[in-house]
């Protein structure tokens, strides 16, 4: 891959305040190894940061922007606790009812008992399919033919061998399945795609899409790997030096000791790709990826967008006005976080609406509980593959998002975006 750039511009401003996060953005963008980046908060409903930076050498042949769309992989989770939220808001869905009340098919193979709450919380034990997906079986007519629906329906659950926490991460799979809930209980019988698109960033004026229309794929900025190798070089520098990555090697080498399990046991389970004649990480950068409807990996957006809506969630599912969520559904998304282990290895908090409630974590956390937490306290949401953000902070009416296009694939956690959520908190600490 190419060389990243040592040095990005940054453009955009922030509000009185705000200052320390501006320079720190600024500091972040001459040491790490980006590519483009956006930075976006609201604080109390207003912007206060609008920031993003690329590489000044590259212009003009290369357009990026602030109106730019990043695909923000899991970040994508929390837009579709949104839209099942939206459904619990007009009174057509419970968390804690069975999912074959909506969809009765879904029963099958002893899946009967499985309600709402334990697929949003990643306790479906569906976490793999054991078949490869099709991308055109994800464009969203042929949702609606239920060419996904029916493999959920026939498939079995598995859990993890010797019982314990059933949390287990279902990076692609919850999204195809509560999109399947979803459209089964919309009146209208729409995907998360077109409900979002309709009832959400429509009317919001948020650049944020799950299947993006033909007439915006030139807007998309690709994103790019940043090869394990140059990472682990990059890891042997010391910090004061300008590492370009969070972690040094000793870190990297301990977090990935620690996940090897996982590893092995998916090649020892021999679990399909989850893509049908897909290699590598280049497709997601496809316009065939991008124009299908996979909510848990592949929202494209801006941080402009996503952070209004975090905004709107930081207020209450309330927005200059309108209501997208009333008080009791809101309530009940954010309700009931519930502390288990996802994996092995990770601690988690979802609620039954599908969010994780970060916490701030003492003595008694575990060092990668710690990391996940600490300095995003008091903030709801998830964080997707490679560094994106997309979170929110009710108590201080916080809408935070941060969207890379440099995939830090050994930033386990998202530290490097956490360090702007963090100074956040330190600019609002006396408001």
């Amino acid at each position: 891959m190419n060389d990243i750039p040592k040095k990005l511009q940054v453009h955009g401003t922030v509000a009185t305040g705000f200052e320390s996060v501006k320079q720190l953005y600024e500091q972040q963008m001459q040491t790490m190894l980006e590519r483009d980046t956006q930075l976006c908060v609201y604080y109390r409903g207003e912007k206060v940061v609008d920031l993003w930076a690329t590489d000044a050498s590259a212009a003009p042949a290369k357009s990026f922007s602030a109106d730019s769309l990043i695909n923000v992989f899991s970040s994508g989770k929390s837009l579709e606790a949104i839209a099942i939220a939206s459904l619990v808001s007009k009174g057509l869905i419970s968390y804690d009812a069975r999912i074959t009340q909506y969809w009765p098919e879904f029963g099958a193979n002893g899946k009967d008992g499985l309600t709402v709450a334990q697929l949003m919380r990643h306790e479906a034990g569906l976490a793999n399919f054991d078949t490869s997906i099709d991308l055109e079986d994800l464009f969203t007519e042929n949702i609606k033919k239920n060419a996904i629906g029916q493999i959920i329906e026939k498939h079995a659950q598995t859990y993890k061998e010797g019982g314990g926490s059933k949390r287990e991460y279902h990076a692609l799979t919850r999204g195809w399945i509560v999109n399947e809930v979803f459209r089964r209980v919309d009146p209208a019988g729409r995907t998360i795609g077109e409900f979002l698109r309709e009832q959400v960033s429509g009317p919001l004026d948020a650049d944020v899409m799950v299947g993006v229309k033909a007439e915006d794929m030139q807007r998309i900025a690709p994103v790019h790997l940043l090869s394990p190798g140059r990472q682990l070089l990059e890891s042997l520098k010391p910090n004061f030096l300008g590492r370009g990555i969070v972690h040094n090697f000793f870190q990297i080498m301990r977090r990935l000791i620690m996940f090897m399990p996982l590893l092995i046991k998916a090649r020892r389970l021999n679990i399909p790709p989850p893509f049908l004649n897909v290699d590598g990480t280049d497709f997601f950068n496809h316009p065939g990826f991008a124009k299908g409807e996979t909510p848990s990996a592949n929202a494209n957006c801006s941080a402009r967008g996503l952070a209004k809506i975090a905004a709107m969630m930081a207020a209450g599912g309330k927005w200059q006005g309108a209501e997208y969520m009333s008080t009791q559904a809101w309530k009940a998304m954010h309700e009931n976080p519930l502390r288990a282990h996802m994996g092995a290895l990770l601690t988690t908090r979802f609620t039954q609406g599908g969010v994780d409630s970060f916490i701030d974590c003492g003595p008694e956390c575990s060092g990668l509980e710690r990391d996940l937490n600490n300095g995003r306290e008091g903030f709801y949401g998830w964080m997707g593959l490679g560094g994106s953000i997309f979170q929110w902070h009710p108590q201080r009416d916080i809408g935070f998002a941060f969207l890379p296009t440099s995939l830090h694939l050994f930033d386990l956690l998202n530290e490097r975006g956490k360090i702007y959520q963090a100074e956040v908190l330190k600019c609002t600490a006396n408001g």
